[in-house]
């Protein structure tokens, strides 16, 4: 036996070392490593591009989790000989690194403005370098077997050309347009942002009820009431029969009489307050749909900065939040205050990323159409592109569950927004001269045009990550043809409509094929009294601080055991202790198996004793049910049963129980006793690679065997 396993097992010794042993093998490159036996030609391919974290800070446990799960993923398919592939990358995250930077620069006292577009990208760019650097370490430190040859950035020199490629084609089949629609105004960002990075809090506030004509109203933004000249009420509301559609009233309002028009529509709920109300279809997504479906007028009441317009009057300039109580004064004044709720609790919608207050605006923006029939795909619309697969069963969402979930919000969705007025991103590749426009992949030759100033959305280039990554637009792009579509994404659930939903929306549209075919959405990892991980809440664990007390194979091990798709799940560094524990105990094993099989002669005897039979043939078992759990993605089930098999039966069954049959003077009992515990311990390792990667490989090295453990075939059932 190796001298090295007389010394406790230090993961701090092992985990560098073993990582720069894999790297160099070649064997994370899928056109390295094909499994034992198999040609080019005739291996099964299994791929994942990763989930790209975003390049405005660290790894969290968040990503830890993810990316246990798919290295698992991985090794267990390598294994079973498949030419496999993780394609790693990280993502420009245009908002969050935009606003990142911007704050750096007001810390030293200067300003987006003052130093211009050039130079704040340099700064960006400089910040978003050292990040994706700093990710980098940290995935490796998790022992993520990806293929760093492949390396990717959603804004690098080969995604531009295929976010360009894609816009174009997009344009020229009438999915993009530009037009005037309602979105959601980021008035502390300065930018618009999509209905999916809208955070709402629920927030006490005041509501209001005030006379409106004969009517009664009830608001809980009297600000944005100056242009409310339309009163809507349901037609079959017995209360209102004797009012008219379109029928016209002149009623004393804020500042002063307007003449007021009646609308009827369905839209309205009878049962909530008076069943009437006022709109303004200016500042509201519903209110917008209404003036729409009825030619109504829109006015604008609220700039973009957050401050009332000349339309208000008296309170023009005036910010909403401070105009609020004078306005309620002022109608309080003309008798039109009814009634004040001081209880009234709403849902309040900000921006995600800068906790922004979201006003709604109309704005001349970038849009994709996700109802416009597509004549090159038999007259689908990108809605039923993104629909279909998810009902015809070629793409799998675990759990289960989340399929109705995902139906109702693609059902719903309003046309895609894409356009963002900030600096850092992918360009719109449109130019503009005069009346002229030019939308392409590079500026006209001709001088004159100016490019439009927005930027992309960030899930618009991300949507294209499955095949971007692979080559697209290329039409000789080889990666594409073979690892695509990827077999499985695992992000989380919160970002199955941001993310999933346009990765398929994109790659149903651009390359006619479906971009994975299971989504594995795992759940939210929350603080052990189950809170959401928070910077307010100081509760954030660093998942490198970890590894470094207990092990990258500790640290994975607990947060795979236990944590099924879709459910949230309590991170405990107790649970890590436990398993940094079972890392010892493998440990240990190893050192009791190899002093007492230093004679053995590596030959499977004859005749195994009808015990050792019944242990050869319960481990059979479990890698049956191992197996069948790995292929189905019960990487939860598959891990635990392994953890109790290895420490219960094996250490405190077999191994106890062979001390005696090893001190026999039967030649027999003696090798057939050998033989079991290294046919056991050697595929137990096997079979716990996927999931403790560093301390198998460690164990494995060292018993000498000819390959890496990495690449060694996955055992079957015999």
């Amino acid at each position: 036996m190796k001298e090295i396993f007389l010394s406790p097992y230090n993961p701090k010794d092992t985990e560098e070392k073993i990582y720069k042993v894999w790297e160099e093998s070649g064997f994370f490159n899928p056109d390295v490593c094909v499994g034992k036996g198999l040609t080019e030609k005739d291996a099964e391919y299994f791929s994942i591009i990763l989930p790209p974290p975003n390049a405005t800070g660290v790894l969290h446990l968040g990503h830890a989790l993810e990316d246990s799960m798919q290295d698992t993923m991985i090794r267990y398919n390598r294994m079973k000989g498949k030419k496999t592939l993780w394609l790693p990358g990280t993502d420009h995250a245009a908002i969050a690194t935009d606003s990142k930077v911007t704050k750096m620069l007001e810390k030293e006292g200067l300003s987006k403005k003052e130093i211009g577009r050039e130079k704040f990208l340099e700064r960006v760019n400089e910040f978003v370098e050292n990040s994706r650097k700093t990710i980098v370490s940290q995935l490796r430190k998790i022992g993520a077997s990806l293929d760093w040859s492949r390396e990717a950035f959603t804004l690098d020199k080969f995604r531009n050309v295929a976010v360009k490629t894609a816009f174009k084609k997009m344009y020229d089949d009438g999915l993009i347009y530009r037009g005037s629609r309602i979105v959601n105004w980021d008035p502390r960002g300065q930018t618009v942002i999509s209905d999916d990075e809208i955070v709402y809090e629920e927030k006490k506030n005041k509501f209001y009820t005030f006379k409106y004509g004969p009517f009664e109203i009830g608001t809980a933004r009297p600000e944005t009431k100056f242009g409310d000249k339309y009163v809507v009420m349901h037609p079959e509301d017995e209360r209102y029969k004797n009012w008219n559609h379109n029928q016209k009233i002149t009623v004393e309002w804020i500042n002063g009489p307007i003449e007021a028009t009646i609308i009827k529509d369905e839209i309205i709920d009878m049962e909530f307050g008076t069943g009437v109300m006022t709109i303004t279809p200016w500042h509201s997504h519903e209110d917008f749909a209404l003036a729409e479906k009825y030619k109504l007028d829109k006015e604008q009441i609220i700039d973009q900065f957050g401050k009332l317009l000349p339309i208000a009057g008296e309170f023009s300039g005036v910010k909403i939040t401070e105009a609020r109580e004078k306005i309620v004064d002022k109608l309080k004044s003309k008798g039109l205050l009814v009634s004040i709720d001081e209880n009234y609790v709403n849902r309040v919608a900000t921006a995600e990323r800068t906790g922004g207050i979201i006003e709604p605006q109309i704005m001349l923006q970038w849009f994709v159409d996700v109802n416009k029939k597509i004549p090159s795909h038999n007259n689908k619309s990108l809605k039923e592109l993104m629909l279909e697969p998810v009902r015809d069963g070629r793409i799998k969402i675990m759990p289960e569950h989340f399929e109705k979930v995902y139906f109702n919000w693609i059902e719903n969705l309003r046309d895609w927004c894409i356009s963002r007025q900030i600096w850092y991103g992918h360009r719109i590749p449109v130019w503009y001269k005069k009346e002229k426009i030019h939308v392409g992949l590079e500026a006209p030759e001709d001088e004159g045009w100016e490019q439009d100033s927005d930027t992309l959305d960030t899930w618009f280039s991300s949507g294209l990550w499955t095949f971007s990554t692979l080559g697209w637009p290329e039409d000789s792009a080889v990666d594409l043809k073979r690892f695509h579509p990827t077999n499985v994404i695992n992000p989380g659930y919160e970002i199955l409509f941001f993310w999933v939903a346009r990765m398929i929306l994109m790659s149903q549209y651009l390359v006619g094929e479906i971009p994975f075919r299971t989504v594995y959405l795992h759940g939210m990892l929350r603080d052990a009294k189950g809170q959401k991980f928070s910077k307010s809440l100081g509760n954030g664990i660093d998942p490198i601080q970890v590894i470094e007390e207990y092990g990258a194979d500790a640290l994975r091990m607990s947060l795979v055991i236990g944590i099924g798709p879709g459910a949230d799940s309590k991170f405990d560094i107790q649970k890590v202790k436990a398993y940094k524990h079972f890392a010892n105990k493998i440990w240990n094993i190893s050192r009791f198996v190899l002093s007492n099989t230093e004679g053995w002669n590596g030959k499977k005897p004859d005749k195994l004793s009808e015990d050792d039979h019944l242990i050869i043939t319960e481990f059979g078992d479990l890698i049956k049910d191992v197996t069948v759990d790995m292929d189905n993605y019960r990487f939860y089930l598959a891990a635990e049963k392994l953890y109790h098999y290895v420490w219960h039966n094996f250490a405190d069954k077999i191994i106890e129980e062979s001390k005696d049959k090893l001190k026999s003077d039967n030649k027999e009992i003696v090798e057939s006793i050998q033989y079991t515990l290294r046919y056991v311990f050697e595929n137990s390792l096997i079979l716990l690679h996927p999931f403790m990667p560093f301390i198998t490989e460690e164990i494995w090295t060292n018993i000498e065997k000819e390959n890496l453990l990495m690449v060694t075939e996955w055992p079957k059932n015999n």
